[in-house]
């Protein structure tokens, strides 16, 4: 009486992150800086006032600031809650 191995094929699953997105917030000439530094803190949460300041006055002297890269759904959460609040907000993958 012979045993007879049995091999099983081995699989292996590999894992690909999900895609991100950049949430960009643009040049602002009609609300006040204070309106656009409180709208974002309020609308991102784990934005700290430093980081808020940095990104309005980004914003502010180059046109355009990265506020945040996320997930897709989060991305589009966070742009929709800065023009809710009228403000301009685009979303770009992050290549």
């Amino acid at each position: 009486m012979s045993v007879e191995t049995i091999e099983r094929p081995t699989t292996s699953t590999v894992r690909k992150p999900a895609p991100r997105y950049r949430v960009l917030l643009h040049n602002d000439p009609v609300n006040s800086m204070e309106y656009v530094v409180e709208s974002l803190l309020k609308v991102v949460p784990s934005l700290t006032m430093p980081q808020a300041v940095d990104i309005m006055m980004q914003a502010h002297t180059a046109g355009v600031a990265l506020v945040i890269t996320c997930a897709l759904e989060h991305a589009e959460f966070y742009s929709e809650g800065l023009c809710s609040l009228g403000l301009t907000s685009t979303i770009e993958p992050d290549e």
